[in-house]
């Protein structure tokens, strides 16, 4: 394992994303989607290292981060810093969009970047009423493949795959004010869908969008969970490619979000202790059960909120 001060952990995030701002770059031409001022030179280097950044600073240089032992602590866990990567998503979209567009479009700014990130909907209420939908069945789909792979590696001896307590700062995400775990509800639905499925997936497709997606959650520590996260990255994936716009999919992810952060959240701290000591002997075969669907909903309270561990790795 490389130690902190290796220099690797900052070459080797640096060259990964440097490659993939330039893959970015070459699928976004050859899908016919490079913006217009990208025909000058300096325009099409600048919209590179945009994106370059970004993937450097909030996918990559986490993941290289890994093993980095820091525990997150009330300290650590701040309103600003649980925003901070939402809010350089937020400037490197808008960055990458003024220097392709500005002063290179007949439409006003703010409806060439509604048309190209797909916040434009015909019948907006139906996108609504979908992602609402798709949130609620997403947490359903979601939760019950993870305990189909946990409860199916317990039986087939891989129990000591299966992580058996929650990441350390579920306690501190909920013991957040309300509104704080609201504002992360919206700012994951509306910045995360902008950005991974607005801005990449129609230039790079889903393969390439759903896995920097799940990159940028892998520094949670429990990789076990990245299978749901994967899971439900595609339902949002397709829900967009269905729907030709991503409205419906920052409900539903909106929607998932507030499910875990305002409900389960809560609900799992309060009565895992119990369900855990009932749990403790996995070959009861009742409470046993009961055990594991209890941590399993532990572990479903990260989902989606890796930005949270990546600054905390930091």
């Amino acid at each position: 394992m490389l130690d902190a001060a290796n220099p690797l952990r900052l070459l080797i995030p640096a060259l990964l994303a440097a490659a993939a701002a330039l893959w970015v770059d070459r699928a976004t031409e050859a899908r016919g989607f490079s913006p217009p001022g990208f025909d000058e030179r300096w325009r099409r280097i600048a919209g590179m290292a945009v994106l370059g950044g970004i993937f450097f600073l909030g996918i990559f240089l986490p993941v290289g981060m890994i093993g980095v032992e820091q525990a997150p602590t009330p300290e650590t866990l701040d309103t600003p810093r649980l925003f901070l990567l939402q809010g350089l998503l937020v400037l490197s979209l808008f960055a990458w969009f003024v220097v392709g567009y500005a002063g290179r479009t007949p439409r006003p700014l703010g409806r060439e970047l509604a048309r190209q990130i797909g916040w434009k909907a015909e019948r907006p209420w139906v996108e609504v009423g979908l992602g609402l939908a798709a949130g609620i069945a997403g947490w359903i789909v979601v939760i019950v493949l993870m305990v189909v792979i946990a409860m199916t590696m317990y039986l087939v001896g891989g129990e000591n795959l299966v992580p058996t307590q929650p990441p350390e700062m579920v306690p501190l995400i909920a013991g957040l004010p309300w509104y704080v775990r609201l504002g992360l509800v919206m700012s994951a639905g509306v910045v995360e869908e902008s950005f991974f499925r607005g801005l990449l997936q129609p230039r790079v497709g889903i393969a390439f969008s759903t896995g920097v997606f799940v990159l940028a959650h892998l520094s949670y520590g429990q990789p076990f969970m990245l299978i749901g996260i994967c899971a439900l990255s595609l339902v949002f994936a397709y829900l967009v490619r269905w729907r030709r716009s991503v409205l419906a999919s920052v409900v539903a992810h909106a929607t998932f979000d507030f499910v875990q952060l305002l409900v389960i959240i809560p609900l799992v701290l309060r009565y895992l202790p119990e369900m855990t000591e009932r749990g403790a002997d996995a070959t009861a075969a009742t409470t046993g059960w009961i055990g594991w669907v209890g941590w399993v909903g532990s572990q479903l309270a990260g989902l989606l909120h890796g930005p949270v561990s990546q600054l905390i790795l930091w």
